[in-house]
């Protein structure tokens, strides 16, 4: 196994190079045209940040993928199923609500111009 020491121009060349040698299944066109994708949207920079930033940590965390993640800014120890759930809960909530409004809106409507009515 190669380690790559130096200053981070080395890692995103390695880091490149390895992308460039990936085995995909598909033509080297395709290969190159995601790796300028990649490059073009920035990922192949911050993903190089983030190795360098836990390749220059003193102490390595026990868990990696979790220091990438902080490292990128997203959040850690979220249950997604939990908040897909709770966002369904809450749409369904709201259209109950949204619906109750309508119906009191009417009756309001109904109301008023019934008062109106008896006011003539």
């Amino acid at each position: 196994q190669r380690r790559v020491h130096g200053d981070p121009l080395t890692y995103r060349r390695h880091f490149c190079s390895f992308l460039s040698s990936m085995s995909y299944q598909t033509p080297d066109s395709k290969k190159e045209e995601f790796r300028k994708y990649l490059e073009k949207a920035g990922v192949i920079d911050q993903l190089t940040r983030v190795l360098v930033g836990l390749y220059e940590e003193p102490e390595k965390p026990s868990n990696a993928v979790d220091f990438i993640k902080k490292y990128l800014g997203a959040p850690t120890g979220i249950d997604v199923d939990a908040l897909k759930a709770e966002n369904e809960t809450l749409k369904e909530k709201n259209r109950e609500l949204q619906a109750r409004l309508e119906d009191l809106s009417r009756q309001f409507e109904q109301l008023k111009a019934e008062h109106d009515e008896a006011d003539r």
